[in-house]
């Protein structure tokens, strides 16, 4: 990761800010690519409980971090000394966004609460509008509800969807876990002057708070051969990596683009699922694919036509 950003210091001339935010958007889908993997290297992690699961990855996640934090000879204190509302809105992103989620399966069927946490790209590109310099066109809006139709096909496989009052609790922390995840999002930009290095404390502090959530309410499972490299590339990716470059990218990239970009993930998931025989492929996943695709390069096609982006990224500085 911290080769690609290096990449971004040789740019340029004219158009420096949109090469810049154009790089940082791809280094911002990166994290879409790598949750791609989560629901694969979830099922070969085996029986390990949920929390347990977050726990282990990210502990993973947090080796990783500290040790980038030593090899740039950064103090490990000093490193840790970020405004409070900064550390607030990292272990409410990274801690809230998984327990709520894990609380939403637990209190309803797993297909409508995951259809209702699958809101949160919708809300990135509803939120963004909020931003500084941000406009909200119909294009955007039109291809972030494509994108959610085709991962809704994809997650409930055509069939119908029944929402019942006894399952609320279950819709309730699944719409609070979307809108924790895309508020933690659009809030990042807002704290542009807090370098992406600060993701690794966020990840310590979740891996604390998952371990306290396991001992107390899970009995503990020891995995066991391959089940072992699943939990290690879990944290090593989509519950380490990933929060890094999607950081960068929703710091410096279009924001907006990214979100629809990430209706990408359920579908690529699908695939990989399929590939790994854990799944079938089906003509509903070829609608889902034109719906995912066509929506996100509506959303994202302003964006990706040289030009049409600000010459200036406005977000806070460090002063």
């Amino acid at each position: 990761m911290f080769i690609l950003i290096k990449v971004l210091k040789g740019d340029k001339g004219e158009n420096v800010s949109y090469k810049t935010r154009f790089r940082a958007t791809l280094i911002g889908f990166t994290a879409v690519l790598m949750w791609a993997t989560l629901a694969l290297l979830t099922k070969l992690s085996g029986s390990v409980p949920p929390f347990q699961l977050m726990a282990m990855s990210f502990t993973v996640a947090s080796s990783i971090g500290l040790a980038l934090w030593i090899k740039k000879g950064n103090n490990f204190l000093c490193a840790l000394k970020l405004p409070k509302k900064v550390w607030g809105l990292g272990i409410f992103g990274l801690f809230g966004y998984h327990c709520f989620y894990f609380i939403a399966l637990k209190n309803a069927p797993a297909v409508e609460a995951s259809l209702i946490a699958y809101l949160w790209p919708l809300f990135i590109v509803l939120f963004s509008a909020l931003l500084p310099n941000e406009k909200l066109r119909w294009f955007h809006i039109v291809g972030a509800i494509s994108g959610f139709l085709g991962a809704g096909l994809l997650v409930t496989a055509g069939s119908s969807v029944t929402f019942e009052a006894q399952y609320s609790l279950g819709y309730l922390t699944a719409l609070i876990c979307a809108l924790t995840w895309s508020s933690y999002s659009v809030l990042s930009r807002c704290f542009g002057f807090v370098s992406t290095d600060a993701v690794a404390g966020f990840c310590v502090v979740t891996a604390i708070l998952a371990w306290l959530c396991h001992w107390l309410f899970e009995p503990t499972v020891i995995p066991v051969g391959k089940e072992w490299l699943a939990i290690v590339c879990l944290g090593l990716a989509p519950v380490g990596l990933a929060f890094f470059t999607w950081d960068y990218g929703v710091k410096n990239g279009n924001i907006k683009a990214l979100g629809s970009l990430s209706y990408a993930a359920p579908l690529l998931s699908t695939l990989l699922l399929i590939a790994f025989g854990f799944s079938e492929a089906s003509w509903k996943l070829g609608v889902a694919c034109l719906l995912i695709v066509g929506g996100a390069i509506l959303a994202a096609g302003d964006f990706l036509k040289k030009g049409t982006e600000s010459n200036i990224l406005d977000r806070p500085r460090k002063k």
